[in-house]
């Protein structure tokens, strides 16, 4: 805490006492984990909030490394309604990059810093439970319904392993992969695998990391950033100021306030020490969303 307070002079006593020993669920992904700098930045910032007693959880996307995988292979990714479409070939290198490639990185970032680091999928220990996931779409004024293939949905979440881990001081990593009743795998988005775990687990903090400050008033204004936002006023910004790949992260903060999360945070992981500086600071940054 020294030499942390050293230097986060700012650092707020009373924020830590009401974190620690709380899960703080963590969604890590894009240039934040292809980026070497903002990579190893964020590796030290999880070691020192799990060296100050919070319980830290991370869920990992890994598009870029899936995409190169599959290209490698010469499956072409087709995306529908932001999913990528996975037949049953594509959706082995999905898990291969997923739970292989990515997590084992992350795992190893993180235990060469002293944190006792544990790569899972939602597969272990009957974790996610999942169901198909169907994207719906108007053509020709009538709703058509698109299978995306072994792309999935959080049906239900077991958390006793995750819970197991944490009370001995273990820090999960988590790929977005769960197993449905059929027996197949499903890739899950890793936003709303996110959101479904963070709820689970009833999170006192979910954070989302992105590569922009975080939400805007006005999608092409950096100017207008979203300080504070109640959830009940966001669903006016999805599709205006809130498009693309924000808005299932959007989604996947209703979706953990919804079942409990105290609050939820999007925040810009290109950054130093945007982790520490939202948990543990009054300074403002990222766009908090309260239910």
């Amino acid at each position: 805490m020294d030499r942390l307070g050293e230097k986060y002079p700012d650092l707020d006593p009373g924020l830590l006492k009401t974190l620690k020993g709380s899960v703080v669920l963590i969604k890590y992904g894009g240039n934040a984990m292809t980026e070497e700098s903002a990579r190893e930045n964020v590796y030290d910032q999880v070691a020192a909030l799990q060296g100050l007693g919070l319980r830290i959880v991370i869920v990992h996307g890994g598009g870029p490394v899936i995409k190169s995988l599959l290209e490698s292979v010469g499956i072409e990714s087709e995306f529908i309604g932001g999913h990528r479409k996975t037949d049953k070939t594509a959706m082995k290198y999905v898990e291969m990059a997923l739970s292989g490639q990515v997590n084992g990185e992350i795992v190893k970032g993180l235990n060469s810093r002293g944190v006792k680091a544990v790569g899972l999928s939602g597969k272990d220990g009957g974790m996610v439970r999942a169901g198909r996931r169907f994207h719906y779409m108007e053509r020709a004024g009538r709703k058509e319904q698109v299978d995306l293939g072994f792309v999935g949905d959080v049906v239900s979440i077991d958390t006793d392993l995750i819970s197991t881990l944490l009370t001995h001081e273990y820090v999960p990593v988590l790929a977005p992969i769960g197993t449905g009743i059929d027996q197949m795998d499903y890739n899950i988005n890793a936003d709303m695998f996110a959101g479904h775990m963070a709820g689970a687990l009833q999170a006192a903090s979910y954070i989302s990391m992105t590569d922009v400050d975080g939400l805007r008033e006005k999608a092409d204004d950096p100017g207008s950033l979203l300080k504070k936002v109640d959830a009940g006023q966001l669903e006016k910004h999805i599709g205006r100021s809130i498009l693309g790949g924000m808005i299932p992260k959007v989604e996947s903060c209703l979706i953990a306030l919804e079942k409990g999360v105290k609050e939820a945070h999007i925040v810009n992981g290109m950054k130093a020490d945007t982790l520490i500086i939202k948990l543990l600071t009054n300074r403002q940054n990222g766009t908090t969303i309260e239910a």
